[in-house]
């Protein structure tokens, strides 16, 4: 097995077992919010997934083959390092990185994630 099948089969078995259903098939996309309480302490991959607004989205982009995860940040400097670090910690957990993009669309300092179908 190699370190990206590894990789996926945690990423897999992370975002299965917290004993959240499977994602539904939706037609409009979904939209989370990134708690700002996430940035207020050291990260690792485990506390990226345990926070349940990013965990539902992996499973949300996982439950669609063609679907991708925006990440939707502020203008300033804070939100888009915040929202690079988010999509680098999901490509290091094996999300592929095409599937996930950055859009400094927001007015505020937030991060939402939106899978589009």
């Amino acid at each position: 097995m190699t370190a990206t099948m590894t990789a996926r089969a945690v990423l897999l078995l992370i975002a299965a077992g917290a004993g959240v259903a499977p994602a539904p098939v939706a037609h409009a996309a979904d939209v989370m919010v990134v708690p700002s309480e996430l940035w207020d302490r050291p990260r690792t991959g485990r506390a990226v997934l345990d926070t349940p607004s990013v965990r539902r989205a992996v499973q949300l982009l996982l439950a669609r083959p063609n679907a991708t995860l925006i990440i939707h940040h502020g203008r300033g400097q804070e939100p888009q390092l915040a929202a690079e670090e988010l999509r680098a910690w999901l490509v290091a957990l094996a999300v592929e990185a095409a599937r996930v993009s950055l859009n400094n669309d927001l007015q505020s300092n937030e991060l939402r994630l939106e899978v589009t179908p």
